[in-house]
């Protein structure tokens, strides 16, 4: 059991020796905005280029991750996603029997200046995400709602029976 105190101690900075709480103050540090490997080239006319392990990238080109969660119950799938802050008018989403694809962008209403973030965790700017769907639906009955932040799309199942008796008529 000490060993695992000590560990812990040794993992934290600290020994049983020098810790008590007035001496341990939580420091605040600036969160870091790029990661290293990106360095800011010269303005040029498409704008503030970046280099990213030798290649140029276009940031205001650069898509986010949407996060999802895809669901089925008999009748329907459902996809949800938060995208608080983004109109209905900057969403865009299509649907086929086999997939859906949501696009769109969140856009920063305010300028704040790099130095000034503390954290900047954030997605600003366009987002997309593709869904294979396990089974086909009916794009024509599908719909999309948003409320509270919360985009939600019902995609009702297409229930194929497995086999169609037919007469046949005698011409």
């Amino acid at each position: 059991m000490d060993n695992n105190k000590e560990f812990f101690e040794k993992l934290a900075g600290i020994s049983s020796g020098n810790y008590s709480e007035s001496n341990f103050e939580p420091e605040l540090t600036k969160a870091e905005t790029r990661t290293p490997l990106i360095e800011k080239e010269e303005s040029s006319s498409k704008g503030d280029l970046l280099k990213i392990s030798g290649e140029d990238f276009d940031f205001d080109d650069a898509e986010g991750h949407l996060t999802i969660d895809v669901y089925q119950n008999e009748e329907n799938i459902v996809i949800e996603s938060t995208i608080a802050g983004v109109s209905v008018d900057d969403l865009d989403i299509a649907i086929t029997p086999e997939s859906v694809t949501i696009k769109g962008k969140r856009e920063k209403k305010e300028k704040i200046k790099k130095d000034d973030y503390l954290y900047q965790e954030c997605f600003w700017g366009k987002f997309s995400r593709s869904i294979i769907l396990p089974q086909e639906i009916d794009p024509d009955k599908s719909q999309a709602s948003l409320k509270e932040g919360i985009l939600k799309i019902v995609l009702p199942k297409v229930h194929k029976t497995k086999s169609k008796k037919v007469r046949v008529k005698l011409d």
